[in-house]
């Protein structure tokens, strides 16, 4: 990665230097560039994220995908995997970080991300899925348990009263 002033902004962003980020650094780069794109102002590029770890703050901060426009949708599978969709040429990547060989130190590693080639970090591919459906909004439901709002698609329905998911009791038989 020869754009150094992009790996120092997204670590203002993070707070510090780490081999996490630098995968999610590394990441967003490949993908704008795969994707031929640049930072999202809107919902135009969505990133599905599998994890929720340091890497996850290098994409939101490069390519300007983040939760509150609803173009980074996390997919909790764990995987250091991230799927980019460029809503305008349908064009779309997903980046799977491969183990990594031998012993290295944390700086060391966080080198090799940013600096080696990219199918030697990553398995890069196509996403299995499609793009997540735009960002809507919902109407705000007031809980008749505890008296607090929540969007409607969050509602659930107990015992005949309109409940949040803080106040809602699963049913489980323990099986």
């Amino acid at each position: 990665m020869t754009d150094r002033a992009l790996w120092e902004k997204a670590v203002r962003f993070h707070g510090h230097e780490c081999p996490g980020l630098a995968i999610g650094v590394r990441a967003a780069v490949l993908a704008l560039e795969a994707l031929k794109t640049g930072a999202s102002e809107d919902e135009e590029l969505v990133c599905v994220t599998e994890n929720d770890a340091c890497g996850v703050d290098g994409v939101q901060v490069l390519t300007g995908c983040t939760f509150g426009k609803g173009n980074l949708v996390y997919r909790g599978t764990g995987k250091q995997a991230f799927s980019f969709f460029n809503r305008k040429s349908g064009k779309k990547i997903r980046l799977y970080l491969k183990p990594f060989q031998g012993q290295m130190s944390r700086p060391e590693r966080q080198e090799y991300i940013l600096d080696a080639p990219a199918d030697e970090i990553f398995s890069i591919g196509e996403p299995a899925f499609e793009p997540p459906e735009m960002a809507r909004h919902f109407a705000t439901v007031t809980c008749q348990v505890c008296g607090e709002g929540a969007p409607e698609h969050k509602i659930r329905l107990q015992e005949g009263k309109t409940v949040c998911l803080d106040c809602f009791k699963p049913y489980d038989r323990g099986l």
